[in-house]
């Protein structure tokens, strides 16, 4: 096992990187705005989860196929952007305001940890990070344990961080959120503001490169 401050030193930096305005954090902040706290905690676990995926990615080498494949690295990033782009365009038809017989009906917790494991599996900026960043607090000394494990580790305590920061920004963008769909007006504006900032995640994936 990792030495006790090494650990906290990275759980320091975790939460640090967590608080950094990203795709991830302004993802749970309109999907919690629109549809509420316990949505934005499903959304919130589906990125967690996806935190394990690149994790486990990691640990087993894949992240380095994306790393040295250009062709890998393009389509993921395209596959992601045009998800966000879906994304998009649902929150730009929705008509929004709870007095609104056209507004769409509330999305299941199931349909909400899904959106949120596909958002953070399909970027592969967040691969490429894992990639780059959970290697610098492993240590290849027989005492600490496989990488392999090392690398496990590090991983559930990053999730734990972002478990704890995105939760906070799910409470707090949910409360504020309900405020506003109880007016027509606010609740349209709410649902073309999450479709611009969705839509300009996407053009933001989809121009990214390594």
């Amino acid at each position: 096992m990792l030495p006790f401050d090494t650990l906290l030193a990275f759980f320091g930096i975790a939460i640090v990187l967590a608080l950094t305005p990203g795709p991830d954090n302004l993802f749970v902040l309109m999907q919690s705005a629109l549809w509420g706290r316990s949505a934005g905690m499903c959304v919130v676990l589906g990125l967690c989860t996806g935190v394990l995926g690149h994790t486990a990615a990691v640990a087993a080498g894949l992240a380095a196929v994306f790393a040295a494949s250009s062709h890998a690295f393009t389509v993921l990033k395209l596959a992601g952007a045009a998800y966000l782009a879906y994304l998009a365009w649902q929150a730009l038809r929705a008509r929004g305001g709870p007095a609104n017989a056209e507004r769409p009906p509330a999305m299941t917790p199931g349909a909400l940890y899904r959106r949120g494991v596909i958002m953070s599996l399909t970027n592969p900026k967040v691969l490429l990070f894992f990639f780059a960043f959970l290697p610098q607090f492993t240590s290849p000394k027989p005492e600490y344990g496989p990488v392999g494990l090392q690398t496990a580790v590090l991983g559930v305590l990053f999730m734990l961080a972002a478990l704890l920061v995105f939760s906070a920004i799910a409470f707090f963008s949910g409360t504020f959120g309900q405020l506003l769909q109880r007016s027509p007006t606010a609740s349209r504006w709410l649902n073309r503001v999450t479709g611009i900032v969705f839509l300009g995640l996407a053009i933001r994936l989809a121009t990214a490169s390594r």
